[in-house]
């Protein structure tokens, strides 16, 4: 049974990324908390619903692990959207499963599609772009349900950045037939090489967010704004002895 930290309402998962399986006949759903999506969810309800109802949460960011470590301490490791990924996908190149990617521009699809499928030979993969708009409406919801399960993955990959992904993905968990459910946002554009991943000598030394702060001026102030407010949390949290 694979270990998890409680941290208030979040059960953060805790064990080796290697003790994630793909069950048939099991849906999971798989999201990732950090710093940011941390503070967003106190004032996003359903946001917060879709992470505390996760199957599993990982402690995706070097704050939630500071957190766990300050809070409970427990010492658990990182494990970023893409880590999760690739882990997947290495089990479903051994196993024979089907994956499908349901997120991004058509563009960066088929880049994806070209570049999974000549290294991943055993894969079976699925896409679909759905449309560029801040909500979906229900035909658009219908359109995107559909095309998943006439696919049928066992693996199903969403990449339509934070906090949408996650709310849209508990929205319709219940008609999506797919076995593991996985939010994995910026993801799609690594695969791509549209983005690039910080260098695994910057991951090692804990400092993946800093890069990625360079890179985009997004990233940059949602670092300045959540960083500060997410350490005031955990020392509140640990000095002033709320509910954890």
């Amino acid at each position: 049974m694979p270990k998890s930290v409680k941290i208030k309402e979040y059960n953060i998962y805790a064990s080796d990324i290697n003790s994630l399986t793909v069950e048939k006949d099991k849906k999971t759903i798989v999201n990732t908390i950090n710093a940011h999506s941390y503070i967003v969810a106190k004032n996003d309800s359903k946001f917060k619903k879709a992470l505390v109802s996760s199957d599993i949460l990982l402690p995706d960011g070097e704050g939630v692990v500071l957190m766990a470590k300050k809070l409970k301490g427990e010492k658990i490791k990182k494990i970023a959207g893409a880590d999760i990924h690739d882990y997947l996908l290495d089990l479903s190149e051994k196993r024979g499963l089907k994956c499908f990617y349901l997120g991004a521009s058509q563009e960066t699809l088929d880049i994806i599609k070209n570049k999974q499928t000549q290294k991943y030979k055993n894969v079976a993969f699925g896409f679909y772009s759905p449309p560029f708009k801040p909500v979906f409406s229900k035909e658009d919801n219908a359109q995107m349900v559909s095309k998943i399960n006439a696919f049928k993955p066992d693996v199903l990959f969403v990449g339509m950045t934070a906090p949408k992904q996650e709310k849209w993905v508990f929205d319709n968990k219940e008609s999506i037939d797919a076995n593991i459910i996985c939010s994995i946002g910026a993801v799609f554009d690594f695969i791509a090489e549209t983005k690039k991943r910080a260098p695994q000598w910057v991951i090692n030394l804990k400092m993946e967010w800093l890069y990625r702060s360079f890179t985009a001026w997004r990233l940059t102030k949602r670092y300045l704004y959540s960083t500060p407010l997410f350490l005031l949390e955990v020392f509140k949290l640990k000095y002033f002895k709320k509910s954890i």
